[in-house]
């Protein structure tokens, strides 16, 4: 070997002295990703060891149908997030949905196809309201949804009385979809794998995608290019409302009866830190489906082993709030972003 080659061998990077089949491993999956399956297996272990019902196949099941809905709303979050919005509103409307369709189930004559319809339709209107509210209003989405975290659940809280309505375990269908099995895992797992993979596929190979992560990167960019910003945030709330329906249908399906608030309460704080904890940039232009959904499991197995080892549900909330604040921590520094107050 010459002395030219032996001096660049020596002063390589430690990235560039990576084997190539390493290099290929954190490329596909993402250190970020590889993070996330680290923590999951080390809660796994942990409470698998603390509780010997915690890893068997049926409380799986239960953390899979339990981590659901909040996982179909943080697929939704993720997709505004990486375009540079924020919603805060996500659970006041899935409580609205749920009310909605068992209100609607009940009053057409146990029509379940017609209280989903109804459910969906209202989740639409609410996610174009949300987008019109923040493009042509010029409201910052963080104050938008607030508002709406607020409006909605009001919303839900006056047309069902404050109370659970409906009753809809009598019917096929709700039953199917809130306890049915599909190849042996739930319907409402199979719901959110079919959502993440078709919200996946639009961000990674769509020009619709390309252009949500644009908006997000560098919006004056975006606009430049030709891209309808206002047109893409009208639709991206539209979807948010959409999928929030869906989880609002399931959440009736679940419980037996529309929910204003119970099952729907603190649903877009679980979504936004998932979608933190995914790798998603609050400032916009970065994020994954793939990361998202491992947050999902994470937060999922965490409160979960918390559940059967007795310990306050009060403190779930603590580790939620935890885990969002060490997410931003960790996203401020990998981006080299100098902390509010403190010299450079």
């Amino acid at each position: 070997m010459s002395t030219t080659t032996t001096r660049r061998a020596a002063g390589s990077s430690p990235e560039q002295r990576k084997s190539p089949g390493r290099l290929t491993v954190l490329a596909s999956v993402g250190g970020q990703n590889l993070s996330l399956i680290g923590a999951l297996a080390v809660v796994l272990a942990l409470f698998g060891v603390l509780n010997d019902n915690y890893l068997t196949l049926n409380n799986m099941q239960v953390i899979a149908e339990a981590a659901t809905i909040t996982g179909l709303l943080a697929v939704v979050q993720t997709v505004v997030i990486i375009c540079g919005g924020l919603d805060i509103s996500v659970g006041s409307q899935a409580g609205v949905a749920s009310v909605v369709s068992a209100m609607a189930f009940t009053t057409t004559g146990a029509n379940p196809y017609a209280g989903m319809a109804a459910a969906v339709g209202v989740g639409v209107l609410i996610g174009i309201l949300n987008g019109v509210i923040i493009v042509y209003g010029r409201v910052n989405p963080t104050i938008a949804t607030l508002a709406g975290l607020a409006a909605y659940k009001g919303l839900a809280q006056l047309i069902s009385d404050g109370r659970a309505q409906g009753y809809v375990l009598n019917n096929d269908v709700f039953v199917f979809l809130g306890r049915g099995k599909i190849a042996g895992l739930p319907v409402m797992v199979w719901i959110l794998i079919l959502t993440a993979v078709a919200v996946h596929l639009l961000l990674k190979y769509t020009d619709i995608g390309r252009n949500i992560y644009a908006i997000g990167g560098n919006d004056t960019a975006a606009r430049l290019a030709g891209i309808n910003i206002n047109k893409y945030l009208i639709a991206v709330y539209a979807l948010i409302g959409t999928v929030a329906a869906v989880a609002g249908i399931l959440l009736t399906a679940r419980t037996g009866s529309g929910q204003p608030t119970s099952g729907s309460e603190g649903l877009e704080l679980k979504a936004i830190t998932a979608a933190a904890l995914g790798g998603c940039a609050l400032r916009g232009g970065k994020g994954g489906i793939g990361g998202t959904l491992l947050a999902v499991a994470l937060l999922g197995a965490l409160e979960n082993g918390l559940t059967v080892q007795g310990i306050n549900s009060f403190w779930q909330n603590v580790a939620q709030g935890a885990l969002l604040v060490i997410a931003v921590v960790i996203q401020q520094r990998r981006n080299g972003e100098r902390p509010i107050g403190l010299p450079t």
